[in-house]
């Protein structure tokens, strides 16, 4: 798969979180059962659905590429750590917000290559709406409507700043940093509707001090990069992925404006956790 065949397969990958979607919300209007894994996390139909329309569509687009997905992802670390280029797949981002009927869940689908995102698409089955971030060229919103526009971070930060938070995943640490910040306006969001957010200019601010695992990230954090933003850890470098046998995140910070020192609002966090 070379640069130039990215556009073509940006369009493809987004047709099929499409489809997806279309399997999720014929899910979401009915009765659906909800059982546990082995983690203690939801699962439903909508889930696994999803996972095949994306899984087998994939394989038959790019057939020699590898994919790891949250509803198959017992694939041994011996088996990826070699791994240069792969699809990283959730099917259904939000199952709890699924499961409320908010309508904050997503279908994510990222193609990582070098253990960062290259490619993302989140669709947004509820409204119809599709982002899309293709890094280092372009990020898109497309509407159920079908138009597009590019979509940008802002820059600079609103005045209060916006600062995003989980609703399924409220986190007490979160308020001591919040109230560093001075003015601000808290939204709670699901999902990795919370990037994009930052991505189309609506808010400034993510930090997740929480668990995530690596499909949950990947397809939106190349959207908010395709967008002019960036995603880092606590100790300010990179996220990345498929370094290591677990598929659990580092706690990060999505961030809109990098002039902004926002790393130095948790430098005392950081010296805990070390300690």
């Amino acid at each position: 798969m070379t640069e130039s065949d990215l556009g073509v397969f940006a369009e493809a990958i987004a047709e099929i979180a499409v489809e997806a979607g279309k399997a999720i919300i014929e899910i979401y209007k009915q009765d659906f059962e909800v059982t546990q894994k082995d983690d203690e996390s939801p699962l439903t139909q909508a889930d696994l659905a999803s996972n095949r329309i994306i899984c087998d569509a994939l394989a038959h687009l790019t057939p020699d590429t590898p994919i790891l997905s949250e509803e198959s992802s017992d694939i041994d670390w011996d088996a990826r750590a070699d791994w240069t280029q792969y699809w990283l797949v959730d099917p259904l981002d939000g199952t709890k917000e699924f499961i409320d009927r908010n309508g904050e869940f997503t279908v994510n689908i990222a193609l990582i290559r070098y253990h960062s995102p290259i490619l993302g698409v989140v669709h947004v089955p509820v409204t119809g709406t599709t982002y899309t971030g293709l890094v280092g060229k372009w990020a898109s919103r497309h509407d159920k409507g079908g138009a597009m526009e590019h979509i940008r971070i802002r820059k600079p930060c609103a005045d209060p700043v916006v600062v995003v938070g989980s609703r399924s995943h409220a986190n007490p640490k979160l308020q001591e940093f919040l109230d560093r910040i001075g003015d601000h306006e808290l939204v709670s969001m699901g999902s990795s509707l919370k990037f994009c957010l930052l991505a189309e200019g609506k808010a400034d601010f993510y930090p997740r001090l929480g668990p995530t695992s690596e499909w949950d990230t990947a397809a939106a954090h190349a959207v908010v990069l395709a967008a002019g933003g960036k995603i880092i850890t606590l100790d300010g470098k990179p996220l990345r992925y498929n370094l290591k046998k677990s598929l659990l995140n580092p706690e990060f910070l999505v961030i809109a404006d990098s002039s902004r020192d926002w790393l130095s609002l948790f430098s005392d966090y950081r010296s805990k956790r070390q300690s």
